[in-house]
């Protein structure tokens, strides 16, 4: 029986080892953070201390493709998320007052999600896996360094080494650390040929808030998911048990905009947004919750190794408020259950499996999210500096807007638009139909620019400098 280690407890590291252990193998789940999954979604959130994983409160939320993914991949995870008081949101009703044309259509099933706070997807899943016959779970394992040998004129990773010195064998280690993956080191340590790595700073630092119902229940949206207003953008996500999430994000450079780690002053700067104000109508559970930093991250093994895949944020990383990182993990890891069962016997076919499966199916995803990134940041900078800014006509960033614009009068371009925010659809692929982007374009510039849905720069910085009566 093929022996598989799996490094990193995780979303995307329990679903993989889920699927592998299914499919026969011998899998071993190896988890640096000591703590057990705890008894309750309640206490997961309330009291797991799971350090590895830096954004582990902050907002997290399942697309509509992870949700798809998840019901048909790993059912039980699915059905135990309901169980754990999931959300269910559909997309489509979401649809701006102007659309008036709501009437339902044969696929719209595929815009409908069930989100929870990320503690508690990890409990559930955690719960699953450990109940699985077969699979070990060893939580409080750190691993040091790679067990290497040469195979087909190629290193070849044979296992890992832990902190306590044991050796562990594996004829595939997957690593599934997240962000903070060590494995271009540990190749590096190991002789390994050099990884391929792009890295910048995504730009972007958030400021979380977590609220409870106070008896009123999840709030209405009346704006979208993600709205950009001037230089700095909300995100509203609803979660497990009535409770949900708000981020007010902006440009790490942006020094006034680090005020908003007092709770008074973000409060102001969000009962300022008509479209958002009612998310504060609730119990906050928790202070502001900043974190900056986040590095847009991109790997790719090129055959540096064979006996190894990197998985989900550990191969690539990207900003979060676009919510693709729990999707693509599922994704990558299907995917990589997929590859297994074809290739795991000739390791040198399995990575260059792996590696094309992975180019072609999830690397646009990444591409997409950094050029998106740097198309709002050049948007912040140019409004901070009272400047208009619009991209080049006719490049990708041009076209994205135009979408999300006409996204807001018509019930084609919403679906369209819905589909690349879910990861149902890639924008080069809603788009590649001629008459399809004409109508687009004729869309977005009939309504004029859109309406800044929240305070301009001037009251912005009046709110953050404390000036609370200009709310």
């Amino acid at each position: 029986m093929p022996r598989i280690i799996v490094l990193g407890g995780g979303v995307s590291g329990l679903a993989a080892a889920l699927l592998l252990s299914r499919d026969g193998h011998d899998v071993t789940v190896l988890e640096a953070d000591a703590a057990p999954v705890p008894s309750s979604p309640a206490s997961a959130w309330e009291d797991w201390p799971r350090d590895g994983v830096a954004q582990f409160r902050q907002t997290h939320s399942l697309t509509s493709r992870g949700h798809e993914l998840l019901a048909a991949a790993l059912p039980d995870v699915h059905a135990g998320l309901d169980a754990a008081g999931g959300v269910r949101l559909d997309v489509l009703d979401l649809m701006p007052p102007p659309i008036t044309d709501r009437t339902r259509r044969e696929g719209d099933d595929r815009f409908v999600t069930v989100n929870a706070r990320r503690p508690v997807l990890e409990h559930v899943l955690g719960r699953v896996a450990e109940a699985e016959p077969g699979l070990a779970i060893r939580r409080g394992t750190a691993v040091t360094e790679l067990v290497m040998r040469a195979y087909d004129g190629v290193p070849h990773v044979a296992g890992v080494r832990t902190a306590a010195g044991e050796e562990l064998d594996a004829d595939l280690v997957v690593d599934a650390t997240g962000r903070r993956s060590r494995m271009p080191r540990w190749l590096q340590d190991a002789g390994a040929g050099p990884v391929h790595e792009e890295a910048e700073d995504s730009g972007f630092l958030y400021y979380t808030r977590y609220f409870r119902s106070d008896g009123r229940g999840v709030p209405p949206f009346r704006g979208p998911i993600l709205t950009p207003i001037g230089t700095f953008s909300v995100l509203t996500v609803p979660a497990d048990n009535d409770t949900w999430s708000v981020t007010l994000y902006g440009s790490a450079g942006d020094q006034p905009l680090k005020r908003l780690r007092d709770p008074d002053r973000w409060t102001a700067v969000l009962a300022a947004c008509p479209q958002h104000a009612q998310w504060l109508d609730g119990e906050p559970i928790t202070g502001v919750e900043a974190m900056g930093g986040i590095v847009d991250r991109y790997r790719r093994l090129n055959l540096a190794a064979t006996g190894v895949a990197l998985l989900g944020d550990a191969w690539a990383c990207t900003n979060p408020s676009l919510g693709r990182g729990m999707t693509l993990g599922l994704l990558h890891a299907i995917r990589l259950h997929e590859t297994v069962g074809e290739h795991l016997e000739d390791p040198r076919g399995f990575a260059e499996a792996w590696d094309a499966i992975t180019e072609q199916e999830l690397t646009p995803w990444y591409r997409d999210t950094v050029e998106e990134d740097r198309d709002r940041l050049r948007e912040i900078v140019a409004l901070r500096d009272g400047d208009r800014y619009a991209p080049p006509a006719g490049s990708n960033d041009a076209v994205r807007r135009a979408l999300g614009a006409a996204a807001m009068r018509d019930p084609d371009a919403f679906r369209a638009y819905a589909s690349t925010r879910s990861c149902l659809r890639l924008q080069r692929e809603v788009c590649s139909d001629d008459a399809f982007l004409v109508r687009v374009l004729e869309l977005a510039g009939a309504g004029g620019p859109p309406p800044l849905m929240g305070p301009d720069r001037e009251r912005l910085l009046g709110l953050l400098a404390g000036d609370l009566a200009t709310a």
